[in-house]
């Protein structure tokens, strides 16, 4: 029986290759039909492009031979330029563009892309313009008479060139520019530079120079990219398909490199005594990464490191890869990275030697000595280039670290982690040190056992938590939504670890995956982005929203990075076109009405002819209005654009979004860095692309981001927000209704605004508290990467051992359970918490070793509590019990604040206090936030019926809960329930609550010293008791 199903399912596979083969064969016969029916025939241009627009419709909804079909219609094209010249390919770009499938096909074959670049420079009214640019121009100490005499030389020059090499070609069929003479040239005029012992490798000649070089630089640009001017050479419009700098983008090289200022730098630098830190704002659409790169392309010739940084790796790829050849021409490629924040961290970590390598290899092959490490050295000098420097200011980077680790992966840790998973049930840190593949990592590690013993308390702490963080298998891999993209490097501790085998378990990730991924982890350092920046002799950067930064962190940028100027480049389109006006087009709705509202704003646009962006706040709420009965009519017709949608399939999508009524949903990440480019003049004829946002954004920056995708390059575009009205709440307050009723329509935009601006201002004010609090981990991180180098095996030991300390267990800890209610109007105090963590820890600290007490009797554990509108996995969201400030930050980097302030499950969370409190180590007391009071019994009932007690019988909150329950049952055991209230509306229950337990009660005032002040002391004086 069991060969007879083995050879059924051979057959069967046999059978669906066999169709699959033959079906490949059906669908290129039919391409290779239409090919032929091109280049055999004497087709019109009418059906020559009619049979294009079949075989691009074949490539877009086939994927999987994408590849060979548009290299098909490649060659097609090539041939038919080849019989019928310029001017046909002229007529069929004329009746292609009629389509939005011919208009995709102009814009992504090379025989026809020029077109679309060629448009796109006549959109520039002001692109040759200088004195419009110039007097335009704003920002710090700007000469124009500098700025335009520069300028005049370069544009002089770079036009010789550019003629000068165009003649030796032109008279030659299909031959291509020769670049060489102009390297040559280059490499004379900076020559003298490179050579010289002085320090300051910018002297004043070098830099009057610079114009000059500029346009070698440009004018190599403009000649390794000719395709589009090759194919229509001998037509008097041949120069418009040249790629030729703006003023703007020539202008903006000059300020970052110091030319263009009214006094004298007083900056003294390792580059150039003219050379200071500053910043370019430039629209969107304008060109920021030809600036970069041929700003890059200045340094690297002289002998400089450049590392261009991003937010995004796939904008920063295809940013590097579009002026690669450039590089590589000027054989400065090794010298200019482009890369994210993260990828910017690992080059500083592996600069000297691979670090990771070394510690494995230190660990596995169980070494007690190190030699000295024959490091790789570097002398030259380093610059950063930052590319939407609002992105590094954010939480995440500016008040982050970046962790680097290594998972050793050997067979006697496989089987280890084996034995604790098999029996995961009942797994105790005694049992495991049974376990004979215990025993026998104590004979295999002998010199690092301290390593293994602290890694087995945070794997059997992990056994409990990893269901709680949500990730994908992509790829036979573990993976986790990060920006725009699924990330499968992530590792989230052994929740990473055992997701592995979980997902094995369930047939997901196969043997080979389990066995190349898990591993005993090693933390390698803790480093802060916002030290970063301090290794590099100069920082600049380009933006689009410089004018919308906080004042808070413009200081940051001035006090603690010295960038000293500004520059805010006019748009070379003329005026922006979009259709927006504040007090008409934003709208604040009801519940019920809202997917109302946003459908009837779709289907208007719709039948209007135009396409339409509909960005959402996440892709929960996405996924919920398309599935929604309100969308239902259009749903077929609609496209998503979310993190999890391949690359490939979403640079499609992106394509397909400028088309005549199309209807795009798209998480919020693609609000910036994303290029919607219409060239439909059908659309742009009917108003252009329409934006609609359907959540209000935390920080200006991302709101003018998202509008900036329509109405791009001088085009016509529209822009409108639909909003929730309980979701103001976040910037409102708890009196968000009252507030929102008190005023007309026409004014919710500037009331939530000027509310908005408040919050984002505090919460930047508080960002040097992250700073401060890592730089003391950034430096020992530093020293132990020196340690590694000298081989000083007793400093690796200690730092390796303090920094993968484990889950700490000592007798009669003090254990603190701090509940929040993860609702919208508490999201600052999430930021909150973040800043002062690692404060409030330090604090503890130090008074504790005033007393001659172990900072290791804290421990501490986050609970977030929602109400009975969100499921089983996500009402109550549960840290781990920790004694280190840096992993509690890490789970609390996993929380979403989503949500109305309405009803929270108070009850939920003080159930879970009552039966942490059961556990051997019970509970010292309890820290609760909130601005509501809590539910009654009769509300609780009422609340379970949004999915109905048959839902809830089925999860491990089976039954209701009364609060008053909770609290006496805590009263018993005397744990103290502190409660700290935001607001009026929940003082009085508060008081109530810390009264019947024995607790305090107090108002919190975020970003406020004081109630940093009451955190530590509430911990401290309970750790006191306790120890006492």
């Amino acid at each position: 029986m069991a060969s007879y199903g083995f050879t059924h399912i051979h057959l069967l596979r046999n059978y669906i290759q066999q169709v699959l083969e033959k079906s490949e064969e059906n669908i290129f016969n039919k391409v290779k039909s239409l090919h032929r029916q091109i280049i055999n025939n004497n087709k019109s241009t009418i059906d020559t492009a009619e049979i294009l627009r079949k075989m691009k419709f074949l490539a877009e909804n086939l994927p999987m031979f994408d590849r060979r079909i548009n290299s098909e219609i490649d060659q097609a094209l090539q041939i038919f330029d080849v019989k019928q010249g310029v001017l046909g390919i002229m007529k069929l770009i004329v009746e292609l563009e009629k389509s939005d499938l011919g208009v995709r096909l102009i814009n992504e074959h090379s025989c026809l892309a020029g077109e679309g670049w060629r448009r796109r420079r006549d959109k520039m009214q002001k692109q040759d313009d200088h004195e419009y640019v110039i007097k335009q121009l704003s920002g710090d100490e700007i000469s124009t008479n500098i700025l335009r005499s520069n300028y005049t030389i370069f544009r002089e020059k770079y036009d010789q060139l550019v003629k000068n090499n165009l003649q030796l070609i032109d008279s030659t069929p299909n031959k291509e520019p020769d670049v060489d003479l102009l390297i040559i040239e280059i490499k004379h005029l900076i020559g003298s530079i490179i050579k010289t012992p002085n320090p300051t490798l910018w002297d004043d000649e070098f830099v009057e120079k610079i114009p000059i070089l500029l346009s070698y630089i440009f004018a190599v640009w403009t000649l390794k990219n000719t395709k589009h001017y090759n194919i229509s050479r001998g037509i008097e419009i041949a120069q418009s398909y040249l790629l030729i700098p703006h003023v703007a983008q020539v202008i903006a090289v000059f300020r970052l490199l110091g030319i263009g200022y009214n006094h004298q730098m007083l900056h003294i630098g390792n580059i150039s005594n003219t050379l200071i830190n500053n910043l370019i704002e430039i629209g969107t659409g304008e060109g920021k990464s030809v600036v970069m790169a041929i700003t890059a392309c200045v340094f690297a010739l002289t002998d400089i490191d450049v590392n261009c940084s991003c937010y995004s790796e796939i904008l920063s790829n295809r940013d590097r890869n579009e002026f690669l050849s450039v590089f590589k021409s000027l054989g400065i490629e090794e010298r200019i990275k482009y890369g994210t924040f993260d990828k910017l961290c690992e080059q500083f970590l592996n600069e000297k030697c691979d670090i990771r390598q070394i510690v494995n290899d230190m660990i596995v092959k169980n070494q007690n000595t190190l030699t000295t490490i024959d490091i790789k050295t570097n002398t030259r000098t380093k610059i950063l280039l930052i590319d939407e420097v609002d992105v590094f200011l954010s939480e995440r980077f500016f008040g982050g670290t970046y962790s680097p680790i290594k998972i050793l992966i050997d067979p006697p840790i496989k089987m280890l982690l084996d034995s604790i998973w098999l029996n995961k049930a009942t797994i105790t840190l005694d049992n495991v040190k049974l376990l004979h593949t215990y025993k026998t990592c104590i004979t295999q590690y002998s010199n690092w056992i301290f390593l293994f013993d602290e890694a087995i308390k945070d794997m059997l702490f992990a056994l409990q938590t990893y269901k709680s963080l949500q990730h994908i298998v992509r790829n036979n891999k573990i993976a986790y939504v990060q920006d725009e993209r699924v990330v499968d490097l992530l590792i989230y501790g052994y929740n990473t670890i055992w997701a592995y085998y979980h997902e094995k378990d369930l047939g997901n990730i196969t043997d080979d995956s389990l066995k190349a991924n898990v591993g005993l982890i090693v933390n390698c350092g803790i480093f802060s982005y916002a030290e970063m920046p301090h290794s590099f002799g100069y920082i600049a950067g380009v933006t689009g929203t410089l004018r919308t930064l906080a004042q808070s962190e413009k200081d940051i940028l001035t006090n603690i990075y010295r960038v000293q100027k500004n520059t805010f480049m006019p748009s070379v389109f003329g005026a922006s076109n979009p259709t927006y006006n504040s007090a008409n087009d934003v709208h604040v709705v009801k519940e019920s009405e809202y997917f109302l509202t946003i459908y009837r704003e779709i289907d208007t646009i719709r039948k209007a002819n135009r396409e339409i962006l509909v960005f959402f706040e996440s892709k929960e709420k996405l996924m919920r209005f398309y599935y929604s009965s309100e969308l239902s009519p259009i749903k077929s017709t609609v496209q998503i654009i979310t993190e999890e949608v391949a690359v490939k399939d979403r640079e499609l999508y992106i394509k397909r979004a400028a088309t005549v009524g199309k209807v795009t949903l798209l998480s919020r990440i693609f609000g910036r860095g994303t290029d919607f480019i219409c060239d439909n003049q059908k659309i742009l004829d009917k108003g252009g692309i329409h934006v609609l946002q359907t959540f209000f954004s935390q920080e200006l920056a991302e709101e003018y981001q998202i509008m900036g995708r329509g109405a791009r390059q001088g085009d016509k575009g529209s822009y409108s927000m639909i909003l929730l009205d309980k979701n103001l709440e976040q910037f409102l307050g708890s009196n968000w209704k009252n507030e929102l009723h008190s005023i007309s329509p026409s004014s919710h935009y500037e009331t939530i605004n000027r509310a908005r601006n408040v919050l984002y201002e505090n919460k930047c004010s508080a960002k040097h508290l992250s700073v401060e609090q890592y730089k003391h981990g950034h430096r020992a991180s530093k020293q132990f990467l020196n340690s590694l180098y000298k081989g000083n095996m007793e400093d690796i030991k200690k730092f390796l051992t303090k920094q993968n300390l484990g889950q700490c267990i000592v007798a009669n800890p003090s254990r603190t359970i701090v509940l929040i209610a993860a609702t919208l109007s508490l999201s600052p105090l999430l930021s909150f918490m973040k800043d002062i963590i690692h404060t409030l820890f330090d604090h503890v600290s130090d008074i504790l070793a005033e007393k001659r007490l172990p900072s290791s009797l804290i421990q501490m554990q986050f609970c977030f509590y929602r109400n009975y509108k969100f499921r089983e996995n996500q009402i109550l969201q549960v840290s781990p019990w920790r004694t280190r400030p840096f992993d509690l930050r890490v789970f609390l980097n996993t929380i979403n604040i989503e949500g109305e302030n309405c009803d929270e499950t108070m009850e939920i969370a003080l159930e879970h206090v009552v039966n942490e409190s059961k556990t051997k180590d019970s509970v010292s007391q309890v820290i609760l936030i909130g601005d509501t009071p809590p539910n009654t019994k009769e509300k609780v009932k009422e609340n379970r019926t949004f999915f109905g007690e048959t839902y809830w019988k089925n999860t491990t909150f089976k039954e209701p809960k009364n609060y008053l329950s909770e609290l006496k049952e805590l009263r018993k055991k005397k744990i103290p329930v502190h409660t700290l209230y935001l607001n009026s509306l929940a003082e009085n229950s508060f008081q109530e609550i810390a009264k019947m337990t024995g607790g305090r009660c107090a108002q919190l005032h975020m970003n406020s010293i004081n109630s940093t002040e009451i955190l530590i002391r509430l911990i401290a004086e309970e750790i006191f008791r306790k120890a006492v």
